[in-house]
């Protein structure tokens, strides 16, 4: 079963005016006359203490999930948008997101058609998990799009990528979307570009 998810942005505040209105705790307790009070245990200073927000990012993905074992999370295809490109912590958010997926044995597959920033996050993606792919090119191309997965092979965990080099007029390409260890299925972005299309009524 393939479930898009999108998230542009921050879209949740949290009312912290709620929490502050708590009733404190007490710092001793005293059951009955003649007990002995107990202390609250407190903390020492914080060694940081800054007004600031967690980096947000945008998500655009389709997760893939086998029903017949429980939803269990078995693909992704990750979407590239323009603020997953255009700060440090973003980038790094999306790789991390990545290798996590692709670690826990969820094939990942990213699409990146964002012309407005030139940064690889495939090969960013390679270089996290300590690896490189000289498809892409030195430097590598802005537009691509590429497959990863962990896989078993004679006792030994191999990891495996098909990357492709995106050219602005050209067809997309068809990438493998593992499923299972030896399931696999075309994702063919092409005809799923033109879909979309049509359906948008996109010329």
């Amino acid at each position: 079963m393939a479930e898009p998810r999108v998230h542009s942005g921050s879209q949740v505040e949290i009312d912290v005016a709620t929490f502050e209105k708590d009733e404190p705790f007490p710092r001793a307790i005293q059951e009955e006359p003649g007990d002995v009070a107990t202390v609250v245990w407190a903390p020492a200073r914080p060694s940081l203490a800054v007004e600031t927000t967690l980096p947000d990012y945008d998500e655009y993905a389709v997760m893939i999930f086998d029903v017949r074992r429980g939803r269990h999370l078995v693909a992704a295809i990750e979407i590239v948008s323009p603020a997953n490109k255009d700060r440090p912590e973003h980038r790094n958010i999306f790789v991390a997101k990545c290798a996590a997926l692709i670690q826990q044995g969820v094939e990942v597959s990213i699409v990146d058609l964002v012309t407005l920033r030139t940064f690889n996050l495939y090969s960013h993606l390679l270089a996290f998990i300590g690896h490189a792919d000289p498809t892409p090119g030195d430097p590598p191309a802005a537009l691509y799009a590429a497959s990863c997965r962990w896989t078993t092979k004679e006792g030994r965990r191999i990891l495996e990528a098909w990357s492709h080099e995106l050219t602005m007029g050209q067809p997309l390409p068809t990438l493998p979307l593992w499923l299972g260890r030896e399931l696999v299925v075309p994702l063919d972005l092409e005809s799923s570009y033109e879909q979309t299309c049509h359906d948008l009524w996109i010329a």
